[in-house]
């Protein structure tokens, strides 16, 4: 195999974490909901998923504020939503009335749940620590909702610079875990 110099700034490109999330807050009675494709699972049981806000972005002092939100997990069918949250800014419009996305209620927490979504993962702030030097939080999913017809999601992968990739296909391997 012959390998070339990658530029540092297309790292990210090649770690990318896992599926684009709408990650919703509410605050001061305005919900808001945000892409995000920063976002790590840190443990099984409880779920810990580790993410990072920028301190730029409206949900960051609703999130540090709360100390909750909902991961929402959209499908590729939904690309046109999902982009259009992350090319817009919450403090000067209503994401989902702009992009036309239904908020439900939680069962846990004061973010809304996204209908349109195939899951959502209600969750709470636990951990802080890592927050006002990397813009790190650590949350812990309190309760989950899935969509049962969606048997096989197709989901959306940021490669960065407006790239994405779609994942879907599922393939069993060998493994000690059960």
């Amino acid at each position: 195999m012959d390998k070339r110099s990658c530029p540092l700034s297309e790292v990210y490109g090649l770690l990318e974490p896992g599926p684009v999330l709408l990650l919703t807050t509410a605050h001061k009675g305005k919900s808001n909901v945000m892409a995000m494709s920063w976002h790590t699972m840190m443990e099984f049981e409880p779920p810990l998923v580790g993410c990072v806000v920028s301190g730029h972005d409206f949900s960051f002092a609703a999130l540090k504020a709360t100390r909750q939100c909902v991961l929402n997990i959209p499908t590729a069918e939904l690309k046109d939503k999902v982009v259009a949250c992350g090319n817009s800014s919450g403090r000067s419009v209503d994401k989902f009335a702009l992009v036309g996305l239904t908020p439900l209620p939680a069962r846990t927490v004061g973010a809304p749940l996204i209908a349109e979504c195939y899951a959502s993962l209600e969750c709470r702030v636990i951990d802080t620590r890592l927050m006002n030097r990397y813009n790190f939080f650590v949350l812990e999913v309190q309760q989950a909702w899935i969509d049962p017809a969606c048997k096989n999601p197709r989901t959306l992968h940021h490669r960065g610079r407006g790239a994405f990739m779609v994942a879907g296909e599922t393939i069993k391997l060998p493994s000690k875990m059960k």
